[in-house]
């Protein structure tokens, strides 16, 4: 577990549950993605990540390494990266940011045989997608058709 001056991953423990469970999104961007609370249960080759500023949850998200990664990528290697979101009273400082410039690093560290993160972003998403370029994340070219209109696939090369 790395830690940056103010945000670290980790993976989800019961300890978080409360913090986790309490977090909303307004309607717009609950669209786009899941909350936590949505996650009590995961299956094998899913990992519940919890980005921490100081000891408290402030975001989440899922990686997978099931079979639903190759949807969005040939590489056996690779792992699919869903359901970001930081708690809506925690936004505008910085933590998606910081907690996606710190994948890599974690990624490297908790799964070693991965060498490729892919993501869908919709194309109505416009901040999300800018995230996701800021930090690295490149658009394949690649489409699929989501419930709610066309996503980009976006890979990170590890």
């Amino acid at each position: 577990m790395k830690k940056t001056n103010y945000i670290e991953l980790c993976h989800f423990s019961s300890k978080h549950l409360n913090v986790l469970n309490s977090f909303e999104l307004p309607e717009e961007q609950g669209q786009f993605t899941s909350l936590p609370i949505n996650y009590k249960e995961v299956t094998d080759g899913q990992y519940r990540i919890v980005i921490l500023c100081d000891t408290e949850p402030v975001g989440f998200f899922l990686l997978h390494s099931t079979d639903r990664v190759k949807e969005y990528s040939s590489n056996p290697k690779a792992m699919l990266l869903t359901s970001l979101s930081i708690n809506h009273q925690k936004q505008g400082k910085g933590y998606a940011k910081q907690a996606m410039l710190e994948l890599q690093e974690f990624v490297e560290s908790e799964f070693p045989n991965c060498n490729e993160i892919v993501l869908v972003v919709n194309h109505k998403n416009i901040p999300a997608q800018q995230l996701y370029l800021k930090v690295g994340f490149q658009d394949t070219g690649e489409r699929k058709m989501g419930p709610i209109g066309e996503q980009y696939v976006m890979n990170l090369m590890l």
